[in-house]
């Protein structure tokens, strides 16, 4: 049982209560206090720290590689595209205006993607491309060249099978650990409540009110309830269009003498590395595995960890073997769906969600915040 002194403080009835605190999660509640500083806000996290994706990434900030932007002008036509870079390159430029880049290792390191012979684009057809894309991007990004061919760099780097390198001079990475700390710290900065180790079970409207049960024995009350679970979104709304998707990482001891420094994608964006001072850190290969990698499972498999060292030994670093050990291994959960645009809406009365951040919660978490504050309360 509880005290009065405890009912009338931390499990006094809230005005949002909101499930996650991962990115989307912080992110939200910062601008609703931000926008409305009276509001009780109070976070119900079920781990110990955000179990999804928020801190088990790469650590990229970053809006999309050349491959990845026109596959998707293809299938979700190129006006969703661009509506997609521009709400992930306000992401980040919101992160960098909130939080000095000392404080959460932000670097503007650029980035690059690899193509390697396996693909059909000659130099002509792949600068043709880009110079589309840079058309297109430019009165969003605000710069004439976002991509440009950098095939001089494949000497330079040494990596194996690689035909074409494409550079994008706006991408860089940060310390998603940091970040989320940050994020953390203002946020109860301003007043809201965080409670980890805490489970919803189930919610309940009572005319104008909300009842969230959880798995402890103190339920709460509140006027609106926003969902930011992500990946784990269906356990609270199971109608929405959202499939977990797991990404494997694994990191390298430190390498001697490494050739590059960015970050890195090729495949579309399915395989990514980047460095973490002289060690490398490698993620993906999921689309190896489809079927299987469509899990909440937060464990790493064999199958795509051998991928992801043959890629390593053989595109990454040919040229360092038996140089590096594999010290540690992770994975987290990204939520996907039948189409990339986050689901940010009012699922039903009173009850929102914000969700589906297909692989860029880094970069998407600060404007899906501010949308659903305005979709929330009419800003």
């Amino acid at each position: 049982m509880i005290s009065i002194w405890e009912k009338e403080t931390f499990f006094a009835p809230q005005d949002v209560i909101i499930a996650g605190s991962g990115f989307v999660g912080l992110w939200s509640a910062f601008y609703l206090k931000r926008k409305h500083p009276k509001l009780k806000i109070t976070i119900l996290e079920r781990g110990m720290i955000p179990t999804g994706a928020s801190t088990r990434n790469a650590g990229f900030a970053c809006f999309g590689s050349l491959s990845e932007l026109m596959f998707d002008a293809k299938t979700m036509g190129t006006e969703n595209m661009l509506k997609l870079v521009e709400m992930r390159f306000k992401g980040l430029q919101k992160i960098q205006k909130f939080f000095k880049k000392k404080k959460i290792d932000y670097e503007n390191c650029g980035g690059y993607e690899l193509f390697d012979s396996g693909t059909s684009l000659t130099n002509d057809e792949l600068q043709n491309s880009i110079e589309y894309m840079n058309s297109v991007l430019r009165p969003i990004i605000h710069s004439k060249n976002t991509y440009n061919l950098s095939n001089e760099a494949k000497d330079e780097f040494g990596f194996g099978n690689t035909t074409h390198i494409v550079k994008n001079n706006l991408e860089g990475y940060l310390h998603s650990g940091k970040l989320l700390q940050a994020l953390l710290q203002e946020v109860q900065y301003m007043g809201v409540q965080v409670f980890t180790n805490i489970e919803i079970t189930s919610f309940n409207l009572i005319e104008d009110e909300l009842e969230i049960q959880t798995n402890k024995e103190m339920d709460f009350n509140t006027k609106k309830f926003l969902v930011c679970t992500n990946a784990f979104a269906k356990e609270l709304v199971p109608e929405l269009d959202v499939v977990p998707a797991r990404g494997q990482v694994l990191l390298t001891s430190e390498i001697a003498g490494l050739p590059w420094k960015g970050t890195f994608h090729s495949d579309e964006g399915y395989y990514y590395f980047r460095n973490l001072g002289s060690r490398v850190l490698l993620g993906g290969a999921r689309n190896k595995a489809f079927a299987d990698e469509r899990t909440t499972a937060i464990e790493t498999t064999e199958l795509i960890q051998k991928e992801l060292e043959r890629y390593l030994e053989q595109i990454v670093i040919p040229n360092h073997a038996g140089s590096y050990t594999i010290d540690q291994r992770w994975s987290g959960i990204m939520a996907m769906g039948s189409e990339k645009m986050p689901i940010v809406k009012e699922v039903s009365p009173h009850i929102f969600c914000a969700v589906r951040m297909s692989g860029m919660g880094v970069a998407l978490a600060p404007t899906v915040g501010q949308q659903i504050t305005s979709l929330m309360y009419g800003d």
